[in-house]
């Protein structure tokens, strides 16, 4: 067996173990729509180097050949298809299908050139370059930057630079044959199968690195955030909080919101009104707070936002501007006069806090709020570092009780 020929058949074994690991994927994650594109990929690839063991021995070898071309071009463009689709790119199908189309009946006649000219390589190439091209250009213009995406990027280019050198690279190799039988059995047949496996192992390893990370990270924030509300849970709020919390210099406010009544709005209005109600809070926290704050809802009812950066001043105004804006809101299931409305804590960061003794103080000022009579706006004295005691403690109905 050739060099060439071996290197193609290890090319076929590591691309059914691409297609089926990204099959694999897809499956595990119906909501990837980039997994399937990478499965197709492979493929195609797989027809592909098939095509290189049959051309040879073809009594049409313009038909294999132009079937190999386009074998290899539409794993091409299932990558370019799948990467654009992972960094939220999109693609004109119709300028696809018209490029697809030229480029496949430009290797038709192109192959009635001399095998060994520059002009026929070129032709044949070019196409698989574009689209490597095209495919940096999608994680180029998403702006992600992480480790795997500039991978990604630098491997697309690498491609990119291969096929544009490839009909050059002939000429210094000794030229590709002048046949298709020919080719198997030239050094630069041996090179091109070599670069081309290593570059699809490479590229290979980080999209499935890239989909199983994203994959991760899905799983993470869905484990941290509260289906309801789409705001942070208490787990995910600490998580977020935690680490702006350790910087010691570092200013920064908590507000702690309740919603006032909320049982009864439940118990008159039904569930479902209740959960409109936290459904209008949270998104009313989001669109009112700065990119830097951290939302969340602690359970049931209550609610937080920690303020990086932020004195006492701040978050009152931001808590004042929460409560006017929430008994604006007309929120569905509730009567057109009915009107809700929610109490708040604040309390600012003093030297070295931690976020448990910051929270105890806001809690404190939302417990003062909840006694003066709800619906109002209070922050935390410095040295608010317990409960109040409770209105009816000492009296009859608490002994009672």
């Amino acid at each position: 067996m050739a060099g060439a020929s071996f290197i193609l058949a290890i090319n076929l074994f590591i691309a059914a173990l691409f297609a089926l690991a990204f099959f694999l994927v897809g499956v595990s994650n119906r909501a990837d729509r980039a997994a399937p594109c990478f499965s197709l990929a492979y493929v195609f690839g797989m027809a592909y180097i098939a095509t290189e063991f049959i051309i040879p021995l073809d009594d049409m070898p313009q038909l294999s050949y132009t079937a190999g071309f386009a074998s290899f071009l539409g794993a091409v463009t299932a990558v370019t298809y799948g990467v654009a689709r992972r960094y939220g790119r999109s693609l004109n199908p119709l300028a696809m299908g018209l490029f697809i189309v030229c480029a496949v009946l430009a290797n038709w006649l192109g192959y009635l050139l001399p095998h060994d000219a520059v002009p026929r390589n070129l032709i044949y190439q070019a196409p698989y370059a574009v689209l490597q091209a095209l495919a940096a250009w999608a994680i180029l213009a998403s702006r992600r930057r992480q480790p795997i995406d500039i991978g990604l990027i630098v491997l697309f280019l690498l491609s990119t630079l291969q096929f544009m050198s490839k009909p050059f690279a002939a000429i210094l190799l000794g030229g590709s044959g002048d046949s298709a039988h020919a080719y198997i059995a030239t050094t630069y047949a041996l090179y091109s199968q070599s670069l081309g496996a290593m570059l699809q192992v490479a590229t290979g390893l980080l999209m499935l690195t890239l989909l199983v990370r994203d994959m991760l990270v899905e799983v993470t924030a869905r484990s941290e955030t509260d289906p309801l509300s789409s705001v942070y849970n208490r787990r995910g709020f600490e998580e977020r909080s935690a680490p702006l919390m350790q910087q010691s210099g570092l200013p920064a406010a908590i507000i702690l919101a309740d919603l006032d009544a909320f049982k009864s709005i439940n118990d008159t209005h039904g569930h479902d009104t209740g959960d409109q109600v936290i459904i209008a809070f949270a998104r009313l926290m989001r669109d009112s707070t700065p990119p830097t704050a951290i939302v969340g809802r602690l359970g049931g009812e209550e609610f937080a936002i920690l303020l990086p950066e932020a004195n006492i001043a701040t978050a009152r105004l931001l808590a004042e501007t929460l409560r006017v804006g929430l008994a604006a809101l007309q929120i569905p299931g509730l009567p057109i006069y009915a009107r809700c409305t929610a109490s708040f804590g604040v309390a600012e960061r003093m030297v070295a806090e931690s976020l448990t003794d910051l929270r105890r103080r806001a809690d404190s000022a939302l417990y003062n709020a909840k006694r003066a009579g709800r619906d109002r706006v209070i922050a935390a004295l410095p040295d608010a570092d317990a409960m109040p005691t409770h209105p009816l403690a000492g009296t009859s109905l608490a002994r009672s009780a």
